[in-house]
């Protein structure tokens, strides 16, 4: 059975990929058909499927900012839109449920505002897998995104624990004292190093030090996970940490999105009732796109983020899943939520890849904020007298800023998509603004490129370089291009799109590691 699991979502993810499509939602596909063909999930897919959901939470955490959490845009969005889309949700459900359609009609007011708070939440699944693709995942709409899941985590386990009615036990105190613990916590993961152990680490913490000892106290295993990751998030190895785990997170949340395929049976019924939540789904992105905008950000910022929130959620599906086994809500309600969720990754998938075209033809008829009214992440951005531009401030980046800065000068200027790493460049000295280089209105927010001589691609993902390098050549920037890369392949796109120069990050650092030897140890040889 495993064979044929595994063969059939390579296949399908491989058919996807192809499609220009994520290959998650050829899992999903393959779930459907494998279902229909007679198979059903089993403990070890869910087990799998469990540790891919905890293993993404503690790399959110990783990265996630507190002050992110406690921004109003963030705490009071999320909380905002979570009550009116209930109640928009739990209304034209009534409407339905009056017009005696389907399994609705026979169900309670109660029963209704319940399923519309299922509705309510978005994936942080497929969100995190939508940003990472698109290397967008610390963009400013993505960590906007991300810190409105989070909250909306948050809401479904304080739910989730209030309707059980079971509370946390006594000696759930012990949770206070993780904070205190953070210096010890630190400390092992310097020691630890950078191998094999630090991948150890980081599942150790996720699943035992965080999961475990929740679900040991009577909480919810998934929130400690994102905790411990918080609490580990201002280690300097808390990025390094989170790309080790990235390969294996990705394999098990193969089995999550084959599970949501195999969960459960399609009916006739179902679809149909999965169709109505579909017509509905609309209303929850506009609704997002309103309450962001409310914030003054720029239509761009609301209207991205939206889009990755523009889908059903799996906390939607845990919610109606406890609602069942309470025999709040009928197992027909249940498949079509089921359904409902799989549908709506199927259709977000290509609207997120499409994203940035969607805003380029939208953008043109919605209303912009005036400048000076805007949020003060979106705000106009003055470059100086920089003559070099360095897009990405990682270490590539920082020592590519360090070695010009010491070659001519004061004339750089880096643009970094993390604010707190911005900060944190300045403290040291370097001209660093906070930016997200692939954002089409990052450039218009610029109020003089014209002496820019030189840029530097230095971004971590690929598609966010290609994305800048379109960006430069639709506003006609004349001077010189240069870009990193790890694969050859990736090279040779850049370099037919119009990049001056492209270096493969892992050959370079092999010549570069040769001429600083040679430039600090000036050794002599004798010649063969």
């Amino acid at each position: 059975m495993e064979i044929i699991l595994i063969s059939a979502a390579f296949i399908a993810g491989f058919v996807a990929l192809k499609c220009n499509l994520p290959p998650l939602v050829g899992f999903l596909l393959a779930g459907f058909g494998l279902k229909a063909a007679g198979f059903s999930s089993n403990d070890t897919i869910i087990t799998l499927a469990d540790l891919g959901v905890t293993l993404l939470l503690f790399t959110i955490g990783l990265k996630l900012d507190l002050k992110t959490l406690l921004s109003k845009e963030i705490w009071a969005g999320a909380t905002i839109h979570n009550v009116l889309s209930t109640a928009l949700f739990s209304a034209a459900l009534l409407c339905l449920k009056i017009l005696g359609v389907g399994s609705l009609s026979a169900m309670s007011v109660d029963q209704i505002v319940l399923l519309g708070f299922a509705l309510s939440f978005s994936s942080t699944v497929f969100a995190v897998k939508s940003l990472q693709e698109k290397g967008e995942l610390n963009a400013t709409y993505g960590t906007i995104a991300i810190g409105i899941l989070v909250m909306q985590d948050i809401f479904a386990v304080i739910f989730l624990t209030a309707s059980t009615g079971k509370l946390p036990e006594w000696y759930a105190v012990v949770i206070f004292a993780l904070p205190f613990m953070r210096p010890l916590f630190y400390k092992l993961l310097d020691w630890v190093g950078h191998g094999e152990m630090l991948v150890l680490f980081g599942i150790f913490f996720a699943l035992v030090v965080g999961a475990g000892l929740f679900e040991l106290v009577g909480m919810k295993a998934d929130l400690g996970a994102l905790i411990l990751g918080m609490l580990l998030a201002g280690h300097k190895k808390a990025s390094e940490l989170s790309k080790s785990l990235f390969n294996l997170k990705e394999l098990f949340l193969v089995c999550f999105f084959l599970n949501i395929g195999l969960s459960e049976q399609p009916t006739l019924a179902g679809f149909a009732l999965a169709l109505i939540f579909m017509l509905m789904l609309p209303l929850k992105g506009i609704l997002y796109f309103l309450v962001l905008n409310s914030f003054k950000f720029r239509v761009r910022t609301s209207l991205l983020s939206s889009l990755s929130l523009f889908n059903y959620s799996e906390f939607g599906l845990i919610v109606g899943g406890l609602a069942f086994k309470m025999g709040w809500m009928s197992g027909d309600i249940l498949v079509a939520l089921a359904i409902a969720v799989s549908i709506s990754f199927i259709l977000a998938a290509p609207i997120n890849r499409q994203g940035h075209a969607l805003y380029q033809r939208s953008g043109r008829w919605l209303k912009e904020h005036a400048a000076e009214k805007l949020n003060v992440r979106d705000q106009l951005i003055n470059p100086g007298h920089a003559q070099i531009l360095i897009l990405g401030m990682g270490r590539i980046g920082t020592g590519a800023y360090d070695e010009l800065r010491q070659r001519y000068g004061k004339i750089s200027l880096g643009i970094e998509v993390r604010e707190e790493a911005a900060h944190i460049h300045k403290a040291h000295g370097r001209n660093v603004i906070s930016g997200d280089a692939t954002d089409p209105d990052f450039w218009e927010r610029i109020l003089d490129t014209g002496k820019v001589k030189l840029v530097l691609l230095a971004m971590p993902h690929h598609q966010g370089n290609q994305i800048a390098l379109e960006q430069l050549h639709l506003r006609n920037y004349q001077g010189q291009i240069a870009a990193i890369a790890e694969y050859p392949d990736q090279l040779d796109t850049l370099l037919e799109h119009g990049v001056d120069a492209a270096f493969n990050i892992y050959s370079e650092a092999g010549s570069g590691f040769a001429r600083h030897v040679c430039e600090q140890l000036s050794p002599s040889f004798e010649k063969p």
